[in-house]
């Protein structure tokens, strides 16, 4: 009997997250390709992009699995989801997927002028927002986008020394707090390893709770 072909259609800023996760689980089988990263500062041309590989890939796979949250489509993925009969990731965003449930709404809760980071973002900090949003160029930009912040989050899938130094070299550019949290691949683990039809439990770290950073 033949495998079905399976394929992640993701987002380039998790590229090597769903690398790591099917290797880890076995799913040498799962194609993986990925969409361009800078997309994140252009969400009204997420849905636009996703719909052209879609196109494509539904005569070519079996099941598809869309490596991304909402992301600022409005809805837009959900709509080409059910067209298309695949399944994204769970939740609004990555900050979400990558907690388990419910943990990014007590998150929020606790203090809603909160910026996110994750592995990703904390790595290419400079490019991605200060670059990515005109603040370098304009540095008076910084206070329209950020005046209204009262901490960072670096929500850390690997812990790594070097990423908790890119984090904090991102809360001291934005004049906040830092803080950090340990999270693994939470939902996004899950949802790739059904995803692969695979019988087993998530290989990564639970959630921890590490503290403030001033």
């Amino acid at each position: 009997m033949q495998r079905p072909r399976l394929l992640v259609l993701g987002c380039g800023a998790l590229a090597r997250e769903f690398s790591e996760l099917l290797k880890l689980n076995g799913l040498a089988e799962v194609t993986l390709e990925c969409l361009p990263a800078s997309l994140h500062n252009h969400p009204e041309r997420i849905s636009v992009q996703v719909r052209e590989r879609l196109e494509i890939a539904v005569h070519r796979y079996d099941k598809i699995l869309l490596g991304y949250g909402d992301c600022g489509t409005g809805g837009g993925l959900d709509l080409l989801c059910e067209e298309f009969n695949v399944v994204r990731l769970p939740g609004a965003h990555c900050y979400e997927f990558y907690l388990d449930g419910g943990v990014f709404e007590a998150l929020h809760d606790s203090e809603p002028a909160t910026f996110y980071l994750t592995d990703y973002l904390a790595k290419h900090f400079d490019r991605v927002v200060f670059d990515g949003l005109g603040i370098t160029s304009h540095p008076e930009l910084l206070e329209i986008y950020f005046g209204n912040y009262k901490r960072v989050v670096f929500l850390t899938q690997t812990d790594s020394r070097v990423l908790r130094s890119h984090a904090l070299h991102a809360a001291t550019k934005l004049g906040l707090p830092l803080e950090v949290m340990v999270t693994g691949y939470g939902q996004m683990e899950t949802a790739v390893i059904d995803f692969g039809i695979r019988e087993r439990k998530p290989t990564s770290r639970s959630l921890q709770t590490v503290g403030t950073v001033r």
